[in-house]
């Protein structure tokens, strides 16, 4: 695409602070010398951001936009009223990123000034919360600020990974949100298996510093395959060849097919190797048997939310798997919401919780739905306020760190219109109902583990 043709591209406020907030992580200083973008290996980094983020730009466009940027900047630098304000819309939405960029011994307080005239011109700032990865040099170097960190040792084929590990969390969501990782850039990562968990987890870890060309899938037919590839990784129809080419394993098949695909993969594993098994109900002790004795072994239960990353993980060490295995596989899935470790008697309780429970909580959302349709309201409304409402009463229940029994309550008036709803719900039998179907369901991933075993 020729240069008219790059400067016909629009962008909207949003991508282009999504854009300013992936350069921000990057090391810009190769990009900091004169007008001239030189730095061609940071927008290529930046390309992959961008396109996990959801946004299709080129390198080329990419180039572009922040060649107009950085000369915006200079000439606002040189004269505040510049007319270089009126090429870019919605410049004071960009201006305390553009200065974190090129110009960060700025004081914070004239930051601030400066970005004050932001309420006045364009409304709120930007409300994404971006960690900080790790920052690209001629490899992706760690950042040199470890004081509060521990070393992260990985058996990838020798090499090191380090990375500052998570404390202990009171609250692990906001613990989670400021986890910062920091991995060389060779490690790889396979998935087994092409389903709605893979692709999950997947999109989870792309959604940090990780590239698509780091992460490879297998799986037998296609049909699953284009989902991956338009993200960017690379896909197969080998199990073998993922596992020799990849440092940590996720094997994200269907329960009864882990033995069918352990003895395929078995010779291949190695003592650099992480195996994360996602199998409902394949314990450990199983996974141990039909591997390779000392192999490092995680069994790991998500679930689907883990797509917009928003999921509930819980994984269980196996005899051989050490504390920096499980802060490696933190680091790695910490993208995609909320992750626990924790015994492996829990796991398929977690499975009846959560993976399972996320079905349970589309059938609630397409019940309440459906009562208002029947009271009169468009089918197409009601879902969407039917969907609000199950997120927003999620978040509140996250967030306040009440027990829903209090929450509850406070919706509650006397003889108002949700205590009448409750009671309805208590005649229909709802609350045993909701804890039968957990109770069915983790028994089930314990009758699928004992099938897999006995397959074995």
């Amino acid at each position: 695409m020729d240069d008219s043709g790059i400067k016909k591209q629009n962008w909207d406020i949003t991508e282009t602070e999504v854009f300013l907030d992936i350069l921000k992580n990057l090391d810009m200083k190769k990009c900091r010398d004169g007008r001239k973008v030189r730095n061609h290996k940071v927008f290529t980094m930046a390309y992959n951001k961008m396109f996990a983020a959801g946004y299709h730009r080129t390198v080329d466009q990419l180039k572009f936009r922040w060649k107009l940027l950085k000369s915006t900047y200079y000439k606002v630098k040189r004269d505040p009223n510049s007319p270089a304000l009126n090429k870019v819309n919605g410049w004071f939405r960009y201006e305390k990123a553009m200065v974190e960029i090129m110009d960060a011994e700025q004081s914070v307080v004239e930051v601030e000034v400066n970005h004050s005239r932001n309420n006045s011109d364009d409304g709120e700032t930007s409300s994404l919360h971006w960690t900080q990865p790790c920052e690209e040099s001629t490899s992706r170097s760690p950042d040199a600020t470890t004081s509060d960190t521990e070393t992260l040792h990985s058996r990838c084929g020798g090499r090191l990974v380090e990375g500052p590990l998570a404390a202990t969390q009171e609250n692990n969501v906001q613990a989670q949100s400021m986890l910062q990782v920091k991995m060389e850039p060779q490690l790889k990562v396979g998935f087994i298996g092409a389903g709605n968990m893979a692709f999950g987890i997947a999109k989870g870890i792309l959604s940090g510093d990780f590239i698509p060309g780091n992460i490879k899938v297998s799986a037998p037919s296609s049909r699953n395959l284009d989902k991956f590839e338009e993200l960017g990784i690379a896909v197969t129809h080998s199990n073998v060849e993922v596992v020799c080419w990849s440092d940590v394993v996720f094997i994200a098949v269907k329960p009864h097919l882990i033995y069918v695909v352990l003895n395929e993969i078995s010779r291949y594993v190695t003592d650099r190797h992480i195996v994360v098994s996602v199998a409902a109900g394949v314990t450990l002790a199983a996974l141990e048997q039909l591997l390779p004795d000392s192999s490092v072994i995680i069994r790991l239960m998500p679930n689907l939310p883990c797509v917009v990353q928003e999921g509930a993980l819980l994984f269980a060490r196996g005899s051989h798997a050490k504390q920096e295995d499980a802060n490696l596989l933190r680091s790695l899935l910490h993208r995609c919401g909320l992750v626990e470790e924790g015994p492996e008697d829990w796991i398929d309780i977690h499975t009846g919780l959560s993976g399972s429970g996320v079905a349970f909580v589309y059938l609630f959302a397409e019940a309440l739905a459906e009562g208002a349709v029947k009271m009169g309201m468009p089918s197409a409304l009601a879902n969407t306020i039917a969907s609000q409402t199950v997120l927003g009463a999620g978040r509140l229940l996250r967030d306040s760190g009440k027990h829903p029994a209090q929450l509850r309550s406070e919706v509650c008036t006397p003889g108002g219109t949700t205590i009448f709803g409750l009671h309805s719900l208590e005649q229909g039998g709802v609350r045993a109902a909701t804890m039968s179907a957990v109770e069915s369901a983790t028994n089930r991933a314990k009758e699928l583990g004992l099938k897999s075993t006995a397959m074995k």
